[in-house]
This record gives structure tokens, sequence and C-alpha cells, in this order.
């Protein structure tokens, strides 16, 4: 074997890796909210779970991914473990469409390639251009398979190379090598693609061929294992069931392939065509060891809690809790989650407005330290989100993502800014106990009504963004509550200057009174902006995004 054909070689895997890189992206741009859909409604059920796994790995070609994104949504909270079990069980089985496709004799290479490109060229759109970045990466990808066959077929003369797969016959000695191999790829349909080749080029037969196809579905855990560290224990858990899964299916395999004619069963299936036959093995050895322990996830849910026990510590206040970096991999679920962390921001900062004025009302002191902690929390949401909003923007979204994810920098600022109003009015009820100065009960009575004025509009404009809506009527209501609130405040600044010339107020109470005043105007501009942000001149965007 000459240096070119080591060269070859590599460029032929590199094709592979690509073309399965960019199928899956292509994917995931297009059907990223489908995709989330599917995980959160039916794998409710364990064996639509199943469905849901393997018709999102036959998508993006590749169990170690979706392996991988299911790690990202356990550690996220969007899918509980139980049915998570049933969607690693179906990746398992949606990986094996890549090697049918690689065993039959067809080239898909220039096939899908031209198809891509027809859709590339011919069209404008957007959602277009996906499904040809789809083809065209399905296209790379047998391109680099028929470069990977061409430059092995020198390598049935290679004294080195007959010795080495002689070595293969010992099964174990196989499994270790297909572990490795794909451990190293960090992918069991690139690996298994090359044990094609290798099947296809006559170097190596059926018999040591399924022992390195077990170790290969042992060595693809190695990626979700890698993506589970620094995760929650739950998140941990789920890597250890897939670790599992392919652990006993390989286990149970190799006892059958020792024991019982199985390579001769699948020559008898599959005829003459080693890939095929190759093919059959991985399809027959997943779909049996999910048939096998999918009755069984709830052993296998209680074996992942042995490996990994204990529980999560009580989460700190200050930690994303909806999103994971994880999920920048599926840009339509982060904008999903970074929008969950906002509608969760907004909810601290009514807390906090509720809290300020429920302190500022109260006759006596009362500690501060929840109302602090969530102050924080807002502080550490907007830095984070604003951070995570800058960085998905640079990634490929649909027009309606990119539209509210313009909107979320502006609604981060404002319920910020409405965060620290709440704390300047602590900071006033405070100086005001400390002085011993009391308000007079006209002017309680108008900051009361102030307060329910304030809140409304708050309340209002809150939902407003949570829901998206974009009815002028309702974003209407809003408004004329803020100018409502403008009202009140010039009308409460001149009885507060006919107070003081009455001498009915003192001149510390003034500022303090002022300052009030000054803040709960403030807080009604920013709600009247939270309410205005969600407003689209599309016609396509005038519906509820999630």
């Amino acid at each position: 074997m000459q240096f070119m054909d080591v060269l070859k070689l590599f460029a032929g895997l590199a094709l592979f890796l690509y073309g399965i890189k960019e199928m899956g992206e292509g994917l995931e741009k297009a059907a990223g909210h489908r995709m989330q859909r599917l995980l959160e409604v039916l794998t409710k059920n364990k064996f639509s779970a199943v469905l849901v796994g393997a018709m999102v790995t036959g998508v993006i070609q590749s169990s170690s991914a979706t392996t991988v994104m299911v790690v990202g949504f356990v550690n996220a909270g969007l899918l509980p473990l139980r049915n998570a079990i049933g969607v690693i069980m179906g990746a398992n089985i949606g990986t094996t469409v890549t090697s049918l496709m690689l065993s039959v004799k067809l080239d898909f290479g220039v096939i899908f390639a031209v198809i891509g490109l027809i859709f590339l060229l011919l069209s404008g759109r957007s959602s277009f251009k996906m499904i040809g970045q789809i083809f065209i990466g399905l296209g790379i990808l047998f391109v680099g398979m028929q470069t990977m066959t061409a430059a092995m077929e020198p390598m049935r003369d290679w004294e080195g190379f007959r010795t080495m797969i002689t070595e293969v016959s010992n099964p174990f000695l196989g499994v270790i090598i297909g572990a490795l191999i794909t451990a190293l790829l960090q992918s069991s349909s690139a690996s298994i693609g090359i044990l094609q080749a290798l099947a296809s080029a006559n170097l190596i037969g059926l018999h040591s061929s399924i022992f390195i196809l077990f170790g290969q579905n042992i060595g693809t855990c190695i990626t979700a294992l890698l993506a589970s560290i620094g995760t929650n224990k739950t998140a941990r858990r789920a890597a250890i069931v897939h670790l599992l899964f392919n652990v006993i299916g390989s286990v149970l395999f190799i006892i059958i392939a020792l024991t019982l004619p199985f390579a001769d069963w699948i020559e008898q299936l599959a005829g003459d065509n080693l890939r095929l036959q190759i093919a059959l093995a991985h399809i027959i050895f997943n779909v049996t060891t999910t048939v096998i322990l999918l009755p069984m996830s709830r052993i296998l849910e209680k074996a992942a809690y042995f490996v990994v026990r204990g529980q999560d510590k009580a989460e700190e206040p200050m930690r994303l809790t909806y999103f994971d970096d994880r999920l920048f991999s599926t840009p339509p679920i982060a904008a999903k989650q970074l929008f969950r962390e906002v509608t969760r921001m907004g909810e601290l900062v009514k807390q906090n407005f509720a809290a300020s004025m429920d302190y500022f009302f109260a006759q006596k002191d009362t500690p501060l330290d929840e109302f602090n902690n969530r102050e924080n929390v807002i502080d550490f949401l907007n830095t984070e989100v604003t951070a995570k909003l800058i960085e998905l923007r640079g990634l490929t979204l649909t027009a309606r993502d990119v539209h509210l994810m313009g909107s979320l920098f502006h609604v981060v600022n404002d319920l910020e800014r409405i965060g620290d109003h709440a704390v300047n009015i602590t900071e006033i009820a405070a100086t005001r106990r400390n002085a011993k100065r009391a308000f007079t009960n006209k002017a309680i009575h108008e900051l009361e009504a102030l307060y329910q004025i304030v809140t409304q509009a708050l309340e209002q404009a809150i939902e407003i963004v949570n829901k998206q809506i974009i009815d002028p009527v309702v974003i209407k209501k809003v408004t004329d509550l803020e100018n409502e609130i403008d009202s009140m405040c010039d009308e409460m600044t001149n009885h507060h200057m006919d107070r003081v010339k009455e001498k009915k107020c003192s001149p510390t109470n003034g500022m303090l009174f002022l300052d009030m005043l000054n803040n709960m105007e403030r807080i009604g501009d920013h709600v009247e902006n939270l309410a205005t942000s969600v407003d689209s001149k599309e016609e396509d965007e005038k519906r509820l995004l999630w």
C-alpha cells in the first residue's frame, strides 16, 4: 500500500464525516422545532419514544448526536430520564439506516449530489437551501465511502494487514478494536462505513466483522459519556443507560455468535453482498436488543441510579435552569429555551416589584434575603441570557426566531431595569424607616392606588411577552395604563407640592416621595417597552411562536 493510498483513505474518511455533519446540520435547521415537539409529546409512551429516537437518528444519521442531544435535553429538564431511555434505544435502531443505504449497489453519491445542487441553485428560499444542504451532505457521505473503498483495495496484497486481520478473528480482540475505532471517530456510522468498505474490498469476512460490529456499538457510547461531563446526575444517568444498553446487547450477541451459527444465518438472509450482511447484522443487533431491554427499561433506570448515586444538590439561584450550551447544536430549540429563561426572569421581576412595595408599606422592618437572592438572579440572567442571545444570533435561525431574538435583547434589558427600580424602592423604604419619618395618610393612599395601576400594567405586559401577543387592542391597554401612570404621577406631584406649602410634609419625606414617583414612572416606561417589544410587521409571524 503506497503513501497516496493512505492519503486517499483519510480523504475518504474526511468526506464521509463531513457529509454526515453537513446533512445533520441541514436537517436540524429544517426540522428543529418539529424535532422538539416530537420529543416533548411522543416520548410520554416508551414505545413511541423508541420511534422518535429512531426517526430523529434516521434523519441526522448519528446515534451519538441524538444521544448527546438527549443528554442535553435531560440536563436542561426537557426530558425525564424514564422518557429518555426509549429515545436512546430508538437512536440505536435509527443509526442502522446509513449502513443499510451503503449496502445498496447504486451510485447514491451522484444521485444525492445532483438533487442537492438543484435545490441550492434553483431556489432562493431558505427552506429549499436547507433541503439542498441535506442532499449535498448525503452525496458527500457516499463519495467519501467510495473513496475509502478504492483506497483500501491495495491492502489486500499487504502481508502485514492480512496478519492483522487474522488476529481479528479472535472475537474479543475484534470487539476491542471495534470499540476503540468508534471511540476515536466518535461516530458509529463512520466506523461501520469503514468496516463495510473493508468487507467490499474483500479484506475481511463476516465472521470477523460481526465481533468488530459489536465493539463499535460499545464505542459509540463515548460521545454521550463525554457530553455528560459537568451535567447534573440525571443527565449522567442518561449516558449510563446508553452504555448499559450497548454493553448488554454486545455481551448477549457475543454469546449468540459463539454458540450459534449467527453468521451463517446472516449470509443466508443477505446473500453474497458483504455490505448488506454487515448492515443486516447491525439491524438485528439493535432491534433485538431493544425488544429485549425495552420492557426492562425500569431495571435499566434503577441500574443507572445505582451507578450514579445520590441526588443533585439544591440548585443555586444563579443558574440557567432551562438552557444548556449543548442546545446550540439545535438552534431552534436553543431559541425556545432562552425564551423560557426570559419568561422566568419576568416572573422574578414581578415577584420583586411586589416584594419591594410590600416592604415599603410594611410598618416594621422585614428580612430582604429572598428579595436580594431574586435580584442577584435577575442580574445574572441579564448577563447570561444576553451573552447566549449574541451567540445564538450567529447561528442559522428561522425568520420568526431571528425577530424574537432581536426583541428579547430589549426585553431582558427592560426587565433588569425594572428590577433595579424595585431595589431603589426598598432603599427608599429603608431610608424612611431609619429616619422614622411617616408619610401622610393621603400620600400613602395615593401610592397604593398608583401601585395597583403599575402592577396591572406590569402583569399585562409580561403576559404579552410570554404569549407573544401582537393584538394592537391588547397592547393599547398597556400603553393606556402607562399614560394613566404618567398622569397620576403628575397629579400626585402637584398634591405633594400643596402639602409642602401647607407644611404637612417634611423636606426629607418630600424627597423620598418624589423619588418613589420617579421610580414608579420609570417602571411604567419600561412596562410600555415590554408590551411593544413583540410588535411584528410580518403577517406570517402573527401567531404564537410556541
